[in-house]
């Protein structure tokens, strides 16, 4: 065999992986195109959360898209679908008072442990002053005894009761409408 035979023969495998490289790279490069020729894709209007467009007034000094609050209701929205636990605080379950002092955490802030407690350290504040990311307070007789995070134009994200899991409701729903007894704001130190 002739020395250009043998070269030949070498380059032939090494050809061949260049080809489907270059192939593969034209895949790549045509899909990256249609990607982008795409228009972006709104989420289903199911999925949708509200944002507020009303400005707070002088009596709610908070900014609508404040970092803080918006951590919390972030956090809040990844723990819908956790199942319920009695004096549950962390992602393997959570109670009504457990779910706000783990998305305040996460935010940066510790809160008290109990829906009352977190009632006391509130700052009370009209329903509509509440922005997402405020408490919204339940009793039930005459203590406080369920705790949400409001996320706007009355919807709120909590840990029900037993045998059910963090989720979304809305104060127009009965129970929620005649248990409510108040906003509050949890207010940073300092």
């Amino acid at each position: 065999m002739s020395r250009d035979q043998g070269n030949l023969q070498h380059q032939r495998p090494l050809h061949a992986r260049l080809c489907r490289l270059a192939a593969l790279g034209a895949c790549a490069i045509a899909v990256f195109i249609a990607g982008c020729a795409a228009g972006p894709q709104s989420p289903a209007p199911a999925a949708r959360t509200p944002v507020p467009t009303a400005s707070p007034d002088a009596s709610s000094p908070v900014p609508l898209l404040d970092p803080l609050r918006t951590q919390v209701v972030f956090t809040a929205m990844q723990m819908v679908g956790v199942p319920y636990l009695w004096g549950g605080s962390t992602p393997a379950g959570f109670d009504c008072s457990g779910l706000v002092q783990y998305a305040y955490s996460n935010a940066g802030l510790r809160l008290p442990r109990t829906a009352a407690g977190q009632f006391a350290a509130a700052t009370p504040l009209a329903l509509e002053n509440a922005v997402a990311g405020d408490l919204l307070f339940f009793n039930d007789r005459s203590r406080t005894s369920h705790v949400a995070i409001y996320l706007g134009e009355g919807r709120f994200v909590h840990a029900p009761n037993g045998g059910s899991q963090v989720s979304l409701d809305n104060l127009a729903t009965s129970y929620w409408r005649t248990h409510f007894s108040g906003a509050g704001r949890i207010i940073p130190p300092g």
